[in-house]
């Protein structure tokens, strides 16, 4: 399966203190909202838009858009500097 890429990525706190990910895949959004334990609303459409992206119907940047809107909601999002 390919690496579906996104532009620019997404940085978020990951479950390692002072850590954090920049995420620029949609597999690597994927598996990072799985290991997330608050799961709010944001959370589901981000999952459900990953899920549409392997469906043909999404594209890389729905993902992008919808896991930053997540990890804003659940309190993840990051800077990039």
């Amino acid at each position: 399966m390919a690496i579906h890429w996104f532009h620019p990525p997404v940085y978020v706190e990951i479950d390692r203190p002072g850590l954090t990910y920049g995420c620029n895949n949609v597999e690597g959004a994927a598996a990072e909202l799985m290991k997330w334990t608050k799961r709010g609303p944001k959370w589901k459409e981000a999952v459900e838009v990953c899920m549409a992206l392997i469906e043909g119907d999404r594209t890389p940047d729905d993902v992008r858009k919808a896991f930053e809107a997540a990890a804003e909601e659940e309190g993840l999002l990051r800077s990039s500097n």
